[in-house]
């Protein structure tokens, strides 16, 4: 399955799996959006990502861990 920007939830799950001992708390949203864009399963335009968007995963993350 491959994964777009709206995918909120599951990349969140992505992410808690690929950087466990992070906060999400913490992080910045520069961060954040490099990390989505190294998943292996991400695939949509970077263009595409804004602060909104970046909110939702950081919500989900939070909320998941």
């Amino acid at each position: 399955m491959k994964l777009k920007w709206i995918d909120s939830l599951e990349i969140a799950l992505q992410l808690i799996d690929k950087y466990p001992d992070i906060e999400p708390e913490k992080i910045r949203f520069t961060d954040l959006s490099e990390w989505v864009l190294e998943l292996e399963c991400f695939d949509d335009d970077p263009n595409h990502c804004n602060e909104r968007v970046l909110e939702a995963i950081q919500a989900n993350w939070i909320a998941e861990k």
